[in-house]
């Protein structure tokens, strides 16, 4: 397949005022993609936005929604319709997780975690699903996980939200490759972002931690060559191996080792 090429293309991107999320807008804009950035944190997107802007000479705008809210990302899609930009790419990286045995966990804030992990996504990809199809050209990147190789115990929920966006990823990319629309699900595992400050839980990282702009380069090429999915970091690659060879309650006593709280 052809590269990309995202001169003048408007690119949506969640999860967009730090770590994988920003390098990705700053990554595009540096390859004259128009940019909308949408967090919950204003400021720090409108600050963003100003210096994406200047730098290259391109249109970025702050999009400040929380997606955890029924009708956000409908919401988002209404206000980039207004502003004239339709995405033409679609990153859905916006997601955060929880740690602890699963009784411990408010279930308030499990719940969020599927709304923003799962639904948000699932919602915004319902929408600009369409404009793309209709210019015969279009991507969506869904950032998923490692987790969503193996069950996570004590991460229970984010490792099947995870799941569900490789799982519907996928599937997505069958019904469209041959529509002219890529959509890759993204698998990075430990990065170094301030994902694990949110978690607060240092076990949670699993293995070195990849700089954010390899994740992103990595995803890129892979989009490029039209790839369903992509595990960064070659160490993870070789890691996603074992679901496979070993029995799955195998995989599940390893894992529940490595991830089982400290304190």
């Amino acid at each position: 397949m052809t590269a990309i090429n995202y001169t003048k293309q408007t690119v949506l991107i969640t999860g967009a005022s730090s770590g994988i999320g920003r390098v990705f807008a700053e990554t595009l804009a540096a390859r004259g993609a128009h940019v909308l950035l949408l967090a919950r944190s204003g400021a720090v997107l409108e600050q963003l936005a100003r210096d994406l802007a200047r730098r290259h000479g391109i249109r970025a705008h702050a999009l400040v929604a929380d997606l955890s809210q029924p009708g956000a990302a409908e919401a988002v899609h209404a206000q980039a319709c207004a502003l004239g930009m339709p995405p033409d790419v679609l990153i859905n990286n916006a997601g955060f997780a929880t740690h602890g045995r699963f009784e411990n966990i408010a279930l308030a804030r499990q719940s969020a975690e599927v709304a923003v992990n799962c639904t948000a996504l699932m919602a915004l990809t319902h929408r600009v699903l369409p404009h793309m199809l209709a210019q015969g050209r279009g991507a969506i990147i869904n950032v998923a996980s490692t987790a969503a190789l193996q069950p996570d115990p004590y991460m229970a929920v984010y490792g099947a939200s995870k799941a569900f966006v490789l799982a519907f990823s996928e599937a997505l990319w069958a019904e469209n490759r041959r529509r002219g629309v890529r959509v890759l699900a993204l698998c990075p595992g430990a990065t170094d972002t301030a994902f694990f400050d949110v978690v607060a839980a240092p076990e949670a990282a699993v293995g070195q931690r990849m700089a954010p702009q390899a994740v992103v380069d990595e995803a890129l090429r892979a989009l490029d060559r039209g790839r369903s999915s992509h595990v960064a970091g070659r160490p993870n690659r070789l890691l996603a191996w074992l679901p496979r060879l070993l029995p799955r309650q195998t995989v599940l006593g390893i894992v529940e080792g490595m991830l089982k709280p400290r304190t």
